[in-house]
């Protein structure tokens, strides 16, 4: 059974507003997303776009709501990019992050990511040379230092389009780089969408997984998206994703790796769906509720 001081439950705004897509929830403001994250019985969230920047106006939202940040989205450019510029951002957002209380960072690689263009998701994936290997997991472990300057752990989100999705490319970026300095953001979702064994990767990395996201998939709809060479995008607007216990991945297994694994931190739920087909609210009780008969939290 897991720690109930130590676990935590969250959510990410990506229900209610959608980053890549601002016309998904643009209608929804933000008092509207984290008022209903304490209504449904969260402890904490993500930070999404509406979220406001500035520090004093943002704590004293949540903590009208009893809500804390868990982690915050980063992207990465180490493989086209120089190294400087990626972390001169990234101290601000670490920075930002350390004022605010949390103690996870999640980075996703973007550099060549068709995460958020029209391309076919499954069919135009880019595939890194030995280089661009070199220049992502040397560029990891130095940010992992940087992270510990502001008490911060690095994590890295595995996503589906970006340079590091496979169970294999997992592999290759966690043997090349240091366990000190990079953890791994489990994401469920994303494995399952493309077609791998998400309880294999939990298995094999849960003594080195640090923030987690719980988020099943319909596979009527992945499949709609690799027979018909659609976008992650048009995935996601046709509802690819959904909350844990809407779908097909087996949380029963997940959630007992990890409690064997005396997993500390936050499981988080993140799907992003249309608000408009689905409800924010109804589908974080629903998620909420799941959690709570499945991991006893």
């Amino acid at each position: 059974m897991f720690d109930k001081k130590k676990v935590f439950i969250g959510i990410a705004p990506i229900g209610w507003t959608n980053d890549d897509m601002p016309d998904l929830g643009k209608e929804v403001t933000f008092e509207q997303c984290v008022s209903e994250m304490a209504l449904a019985k969260y402890k904490g969230c993500e930070i999404g776009n509406k979220y406001p920047a500035k520090i004093s106006e943002l704590k004293k939202a949540l903590k009208l709501r009893k809500l804390r940040i868990a982690n915050c989205w980063f992207s990465t450019f180490l493989t086209t990019k120089p190294y400087k510029e990626v972390e001169k951002e990234f101290r601000k957002k670490c920075k930002f992050l350390k004022a605010m209380g949390a103690k996870v960072i999640g980075v996703s690689e973007q550099g060549h990511s068709i995460q958020g263009t029209e391309l076919a998701v499954f069919d135009n994936k880019y595939k890194m040379n030995d280089n661009e290997w070199k220049l992502l997991c040397t560029g990891l472990d130095k940010l992992g230092e940087v992270a510990k300057e502001y008490n911060i752990s690095l994590t890295f989100h595995h996503h589906m389009g970006t340079v590091v999705q496979t169970e294999a490319e997992i592999d290759r970026m966690m043997n090349n780089t240091s366990a000190c300095k990079l953890s791994l953001l489990f994401d469920s979702g994303h494995l399952a969408y493309c077609g791998e064994d998400y309880l294999s990767v939990l298995k094999k990395y849960a003594y080195r997984i640090k923030h987690v996201h719980l988020k099943d998939i319909r596979p009527d709809t992945v499949r709609w998206v690799k027979e018909n060479g659609k976008s992650f995008l048009e995935g996601v607007r046709e509802g690819a994703f959904t909350v844990p216990g809407d779908g097909v991945v087996d949380f029963v297994s997940i959630f007992k790796i990890l409690s064997d694994a005396n997993y500390e931190g936050w499981l988080l739920v993140e799907a992003e769906q249309d608000p408009a087909k689905a409800n924010p609210l109804e589908y974080a009780i629903k998620a909420r509720k799941f959690i709570k008969t499945t991991a006893g939290l």
